[in-house]
């Protein structure tokens, strides 16, 4: 049986630096950088969302998700890896 603490360890060490700017870092009470821990861009959506109701409305459409440079669009299962950098950007809409 695993201890508590290596638990605790091994989802610390899963965290990914998520970059807020704009009307989401507004909406996350003015923070632009939090440590999120999430698997895919499902979960780190629905933990932010949970970490900020407000936000939560914002995340299911308008913004592509860049992962360590590469961007996502309507990619809820794309991975992230442990210490990733995400950005969540508005989304380039083509006319």
């Amino acid at each position: 049986m695993r201890s508590s603490r290596a638990r605790a360890r091994r989802r610390r060490d899963h965290l990914a630096r998520v970059v807020l700017s704009g009307t989401l870092q507004q909406l996350a009470g003015g923070a632009s950088e939090l440590e999120v821990e999430a698997r895919d861009v499902r979960q780190l959506l629905r933990a932010l969302g949970q970490r900020f109701p407000e936000l939560a409305p914002h995340l299911d459409s308008g913004y592509a998700i860049a992962i360590d440079g590469e961007i996502f669009q309507d990619a809820w299962f794309a991975p992230i890896g442990p210490d990733s950098e995400v950005h969540l950007v508005p989304a380039i809409r083509g006319g």
